[in-house]
């Protein structure tokens, strides 16, 4: 699986002029499953990401981790970190099927709940408005 974080102070996604997710201080997530991704995988990244010390602590270090700071993630299905960008045009082969890519996503989003933080989803394979304010600004790319 592979993910971009970007630590935030608010995030929310929009499909149809609906909000279907908003958080406040927090990460939002764009996760993408890849070919042979599995439940392990997803359970990996997971437990790193809430474990990741990214947020600063009383003296201005990068000390605290998400759940440190009772911070929210908001997931959002990003296909596209599967880009093959040999050529001009990217192709995206590399990513999960639709429906496997759905299943991944939803239990990442089960196992992030699970490692106690509090989640916030955009619409898989929906065409999404997101809009955040990156703190920092703060933007990791993990690939596991």
């Amino acid at each position: 699986m592979r993910a971009v974080l970007q630590r935030v102070s608010r995030a929310s996604v929009t499909v149809d002029g609906v909000v279907t997710g908003e958080i406040g201080q927090g990460l939002m997530i764009l996760i993408c499953a890849m070919e042979g991704d599995t439940d392990a995988k997803a359970d990996q990244l997971a437990a790193k990401i809430a474990k990741m010390r990214i947020f600063k602590d009383d003296q201005g270090k990068m000390n605290l981790s998400l759940r440190d700071v009772g911070g929210a993630a908001l997931i959002v299905s990003q296909f596209t970190l599967a880009a093959d960008l040999r050529g001009n045009r990217p192709g995206f082969s590399t990513a999960a099927k639709p429906d496997e890519g759905k299943r991944l996503y939803e239990y990442f989003t089960a196992r992030m709940q699970a490692e106690g933080v509090p989640t916030a989803n955009g619409i898989f394979g929906a065409d999404m408005d997101v809009s955040l304010n990156n703190d920092g600004p703060v933007t990791i790319w993990m690939d596991v």
